[in-house]
């Protein structure tokens, strides 16, 4: 049976041999892209298209039509593909439609060669779009999926490429425009059906010796990721985006791509699953250069998945009630349905359908959590400590590391759909913004419950507990806190730092006390940033703290004059750039007395909470997801623990 996609959703392909048929009406170029795991299309060698027809694994049409079919061999495009996007383009020139809009819904099915079509997508709700993803094959857990996507582009195929990541997308865009120019006076019909060794000529290409396609070289390249010679050399994986906060419009948290000189080594095996069941999750099962890495990328594919099952969910939800209430005012409208319960069977007949779309809304949606589920069961136990909870048993183990790890968990975050499947909340490190713990009772109803002063010692733990984290995934003597409590009413939260002695100075108190360390802070951004881009960092005062700073601020704006608010203003700007950043935990309302002055400042710190709240949202469909703080177990030392041993070891580096 065929599977009716709607846009988000996704279903598993038991094939690897597919024909994609396209139905569109009217003339129509297709065209495909390969994409690395992070969807990234690293060159226009990676794009097929009618000038550019076959890559290893994918062939399409060499002019635009109203119908296609697309050839795909998923076993053999490179080890390096993740996605295989289906693109849709609306050729330009005088008397041709130009938006999606004016023409049928393109109409998508994906099967195999010689069997019926195991999934379809009609890719309506479009408009002023002149080009769209329609589909994308990706690979998941060492098997392979499809994903309706109907994502439009007012700007055409070049947008489309550019948003992708295809640099001169422009240059591509005119090629194939240029290419189907000649035959888009003919009227053509649906392209026979391929012979097998027509439809998998693109595999064999693949095999040809001195035709390696769009895979990576795997030489070793520039550290700075620049490449030299005419192919491309894609570097590795770019990392995805954290999450955006939703107050004030989503911001785009771009982090750098992690550079290496070796390709990534292939990720671990998959023990082959049953006959008609998912695949077993297995923990790394991703992409990178090392465990580290891949259960980075795990993590984030498994959060993505989530959020796009969720969004198909509910959009097969929302469909199903449209139909529901207009299927309803029909009955309604029909006088003939007014008499004597004649127009009962229709509305039962409507009820009935609905049910039996959110039926399978659900079931698709149910079987998509318990894959995620399982997977999470075995990444959870296996992630590092920077990627663990503070309850799992590696910080029993814990030594000081050697080396800076790729990021830090801040906390949870889940969907009501499922409360109790939680994604790690992973940022890369070094960071690039601050972070605001707000501890204002307005941010959420859980706060709401709270009396003020209950709320304000619970943001302080969790700053504590993030700082603690930091301190603790650091190599000894790389990585530094500054503390300033103003009135002092932090002692009970600062008490770990204040133990362990991981703390150079007393946290800083009265104004006097938060003038001192701001300026030595300051100061420390203007000499850095003056080395810098001097290229003298040898020149550096030798009693200069080359060390990440993190400066903890509590009770702001208490003991904060004007000149020391434009010099956290200034930190909070040009202090990541040099390793300095600032932890704050304030109530957005005490500081609203600055007026806008602060504005600035609340957005380009990262707001997070000492309480369940809902106000991030994902990078890809833009869900609200609450957020859950991290939380040490309760009774347990091992945040003191850990600190202690950290203490030690900047100690045993300062002999």
């Amino acid at each position: 049976m065929t599977a009716e996609l709607v846009r988000g959703q996704n279903h598993p392909l038991p094939h690897t041999r597919l024909d994609i048929r396209v139905s569109a009406g009217k003339p129509v170029v297709a065209a495909a892209t390969l994409g690395n795991e992070a969807g990234r299309v690293e060159g226009a060698e990676w794009v097929a298209h009618p000038a550019q027809p076959a890559l290893p694994g994918i062939e399409v049409s060499r002019q635009a039509t109203a119908d296609h079919l697309l050839a795909v061999d998923l076993n053999a495009v490179p080890a390096s593909v993740h996605r295989v996007t289906v693109l849709l383009a609306l050729p330009m020139g005088s008397g041709r439609p130009v938006r999606f809009g004016a023409v049928a819904a393109p109409f998508v099915s994906v099967g195999p060669p010689d069997g019926d079509e195991v999934v379809s997508y009609t890719v309506t709700g479009l408009d002023t779009e002149s080009a769209v993803v329609a589909l994308e094959l990706y690979r998941r857990q060492g098997a392979w999926k499809v994903r309706a996507v109907g994502q439009g582009y007012a700007g055409g195929l070049a947008a489309c490429l550019t948003d992708q990541g295809l640099d001169h997308a422009g240059e591509v865009a005119a090629v194939v425009q240029e290419a189907v120019e000649p035959g888009l006076s003919r009227t053509l019909g649906t392209p026979p059906p391929r012979t097998t060794e027509v439809r998998h000529n693109a595999a064999a290409a693949a095999a040809t010796a001195g035709d390696p396609g769009p895979s990576p070289d795997p030489g070793p390249g520039p550290a700075s990721g620049t490449t030299s010679g005419a192919g491309p050399q894609p570097s590795g994986p770019a990392a995805p985006q954290p999450p955006a906060q939703t107050h004030g419009g989503p911001i785009n948290y771009a982090h750098p791509r992690r550079q290496s000189a070796a390709p990534p080594p292939p990720p671990p095996a998959v023990p082959p699953a049953e006959p008609g069941r998912p695949p077993v999750p297995v923990a790394g099962d991703a992409t990178g250069w090392s465990m580290e890495e891949r259960l980075y990328n795990q993590v984030w594919g498994m959060f993505e998945d989530l959020a796009r099952a969720t969004a198909a969910y509910r959009s097969a939800v929302d469909f199903a009630d449209s139909r529901l209430d207009q299927e309803l005012d029909r009955a309604l409208s029909d006088p003939r349905g007014r008499l004597a319960g004649a127009g009962d069977p229709a509305r039962e007949a409507a009820r009935a359908k609905h049910e039996e779309l959110t039926g399978r809304a659900r079931e698709a949606l149910d079987r998509d959590l318990a894959q995620l589920t399982a997977e999470s069961e075995v990444v959870e136990p296996a992630l590092p400590p920077a990627f663990a909870r503070w309850d799992s048993p590696v910080w029993h183990a814990y030594r000081v590391p050697m080396e800076i790890p790729m990021a830090l968990r801040l906390g949870d975050l889940h969907l009501p759909e499922r409360p109790d499947l939680r994604i790690p909340m992973l940022v890369r490190l070094p960071l690039e913004r601050g972070l605001w713990v707000d501890s204002g009772r307005s941010t959420s109803e859980a706060a709401v419950m709270l009396d003020e002063a209950r709320l304000r010692g619970l943001a302080m733990d969790t700053a504590v507990a993030h700082a603690a984290r930091l301190l603790a995934v650091y190599p000894a003597g790389e990585f530094t806190v500054h503390v300033l409590d103003p009135a002092g009413s932090a002692a009970r939260s600062l008490a770990p730092l204040m133990r362990s002695g991981v703390l150079d100075e007393p946290p800083a108190a009265g104004a006097q006390g938060v003038s001192a360390v701001l300026a030595k802070l300051t100061q420390r951004v203007d000499l850095v940033q003056m080395a810098v881009r001097g290229g003298a960092a040898d020149a550096l005062p030798p009693d200069l703290d080359t060390a990440q700073q993190l400066l903890i601020v509590n009770d702001f704006p208490h003991g904060f004059d004007d000149r020391a608010v434009t010099q956290l203003r200034y930190l909070a700007d040009e202090g990541p750039a040099v390793g300095v950043h600032l932890l704050m935990v304030a109530d957005r309302e005490d500081a609203s007395a600055y007026g806008p002055v602060l504005d600035p400042l609340w957005r380009s710190l990262l707001r997070i909470t000492p309480v369940p709240d809902d106000h991030l949202a994902d990078p890809w469909v833009q869900h609200a997801w609450t957020y859950e703080p991290p939380a040490v177990p309760e009774g347990s030392d091992v945040l003191g623990q850990v600190l202690v041993k950290v203490a030690e070891a900047r100690r045993t580096w300062r002999r």
